[in-house]
């Protein structure tokens, strides 16, 4: 019982940390990313909270820019992949953010202020899109999947959980072993 007290509030403080409030708190209003890209003037420093999936990072002199295809996010604030993207922003940070960390292709949610918007070229067009002034960045951890030939399996599917699972199982006298 002594080492349940104990063990009691170690885990009520683990499950609070992790996130920060930025981006564990949703902003008061929510606007969509479509309403936005569409008036970006409109909603000059309006606070969101947007994530996604790093597209390329630049660091100039005195800032970084990030340019991140959105995805909408879940009740913890993280990405929803299997959602459909829809369409690209670009994060302007104070901060320095190592290429080698914010790689692409990574997961990422900012909190942040939209600031106005600014060009980007795909390919041969150049397009404008919504620039978030950030005031927290999370990357989100990168979890292993396991892949067979029968798609995603948890490491562990298949074995036995307790010592009275099949294969294992066998009554008292059933047989000689």
């Amino acid at each position: 019982m002594k080492q349940f007290t104990l063990l009691l509030p170690t885990l009520l403080l683990f499950g609070c940390a992790g996130l920060p409030s930025a981006i564990k708190n949703a902003p008061a209003t929510n606007v969509s990313y479509i309403q936005i890209s569409h008036d970006i003037n409109n909603y000059k420093g309006i606070p969101v909270r947007w994530g996604g999936v790093i597209i390329e990072v630049k660091n100039e002199e005195h800032a970084s820019l990030m340019q991140v295809l959105y995805y909408p996010l879940d009740f913890n604030g993280r990405p929803q992949l299997h959602k459909t993207g829809e369409g690209r922003f670009v994060i302007k940070s104070a901060e320095f953010l190592d290429p080698v960390f914010y790689a692409k292709d990574r997961e990422i949610t900012v909190a942040g202020i939209i600031s106005g918007d600014i060009e980007r070229t795909v390919g041969k067009r150049i397009i404008r899109v919504p620039l978030l002034s950030a005031t927290a960045i999370h990357l989100w951890p990168i979890y292993p999947y396991y892949y067979d030939n029968r798609g995603y399996a948890h490491p562990y599917f298949g074995y036995p959980t307790n010592p009275g699972s099949y294969p294992f199982f066998r009554g008292r006298n059933s047989g000689p072993y």
